[in-house]
């Protein structure tokens, strides 16, 4: 398992000025030839960096003054109502990208929704995303959307979604599976399954290729992408043919080291962790299953996988555990762990280096086993 501290190869002066000047493009990361990114406009914060992020990037800074200017009472004194309609850091992102005057330029991949069945309703919604390729087939990825199973949907974590399907030649399959507190646990681990099966079973409609299906899902989705892997284990399902799993949820655990450390970060902080369980979980007692926590699960014989992690993060801590974990399993795993960033920061290409660095890895990574399967 790589476990090198990775901040060597993407702060390196030189590729971090690439990297900036290319970020600057648009939300999805494609080029722009607008004077601000030919001038390579350098995107700063407006104040100093805050207690619980000493370390924290420049752009991840300016994002995160957006996402409050735009959102400043915290999710945790909102009614779940009011949490699912506040701004969200994909619209810090485009404030910020207004204030820099830098224009998007839609990615090349084309978007279309539909209705499968699911264990609850023939109604289970998912986006599908397609390389504007033309291709006769395509890798699948089966994605789900962060937000502690109560908030956000696919349309918030879009620019994941689509760099996954540019970047990764494939078909994403983004998966709108129900939210709690009106849906407890095990009802978004129900629905990621279902649209696991579904994807094995029917991809083949949408030019997708059946033998080439993984899966990946960012915080609560990271941790539904690995529980999908146990659930097919379980169940002598055909496993995910690997896992992408980024600062996935994987302990239920308030006192780890990272917990401690950035009880209050933002996007994520220790408070807002407890209120997304407290509305998932039916009763504590749930969190020690091995879907929620990830760490209590057996590992041996899971598919390879990708996991990524975020310095600035509570989650920190259980993401590096769980690719611990799966490594002294046996199991095949790339770790990278981002410093100077928080949680939230992968879809975030259009301003943050490091989201870029990651979407690149992730899709290499995803590239690399797809290849490897043989029709």
């Amino acid at each position: 398992m790589n476990t090198k501290n990775d901040k060597k190869i993407t702060k390196h002066n030189l590729i971090r000025a690439v990297l900036v000047c290319f970020a600057s493009l648009s939300v999805f990361s494609c080029v722009d030839n607008n004077d601000n990114a030919k001038s390579g406009v350098r995107i700063k914060p407006e104040g100093q960096n805050p207690a619980w992020a000493p370390n924290i990037d420049p752009e991840m800074l300016a994002v995160i003054e957006q996402l409050d200017k735009l959102n400043p009472t915290p999710l945790t004194e909102k009614s779940v109502e009011a949490a699912r309609n506040s701004p969200t850091p994909k619209d810090a992102v485009q404030a910020l990208m207004t204030k820099y005057n830098i224009t998007p330029v839609p990615p090349k991949v084309t978007m279309t929704e539909r209705m499968i069945k699911g264990p609850a309703t023939d109604s289970l919604q998912v986006r599908i995303y397609t390389p504007q390729t033309n291709k006769t087939s395509y890798p699948v990825i089966v994605y789900y959307h962060g937000g502690g199973w109560v908030i956000a949907n696919p349309e918030v974590y879009e620019a994941s979604t689509q760099g996954l399907s540019e970047k990764a030649e494939a078909i994403v399959v983004s998966v709108n599976y129900r939210k709690a507190p009106e849906n407890k646990f095990p009802a978004a681990h129900e629905d990621a399954y279902a649209a696991y099966q579904w994807a094995r079973m029917n991809s083949h409609t949408i030019k997708g290729d059946t033998t080439k299906v993984a899966v990946a899902g960012e915080s609560a989705g990271g941790n539904l992408a690995a529980s999908v892997c146990l659930m097919a284990r379980s169940q002598g399902f055909p496993m995910p043919v690997h896992q992408l799993l980024v600062y996935p949820i994987a302990n239920y655990n308030f006192e780890s080291p990272s917990y401690q450390q950035y009880a209050n970060a933002k996007p994520l902080s220790k408070p807002l962790m407890q209120w997304f369980f407290m509305h998932y979980l039916n009763s504590p007692a749930e969190g020690n299953n091995p879907l929620i926590s990830l760490l209590n699960a057996e590992a041996t014989g899971l598919p390879s996988a990708t996991v990524l992690t975020a310095e600035i993060d509570p989650l920190l801590s259980e993401g590096k555990a769980y690719a611990d974990k799966l490594s002294a399993a046996g199991v095949d795993v790339s770790y990278r762990n981002y410093e100077g960033v928080t949680h939230e920061f992968f879809g975030m290409a259009a301003v943050v280096p490091d989201a870029m660095d990651a979407q690149e890895f992730a899709s290499g990574k995803l590239k690399e086993t797809f290849n490897k399967i043989q029709n």
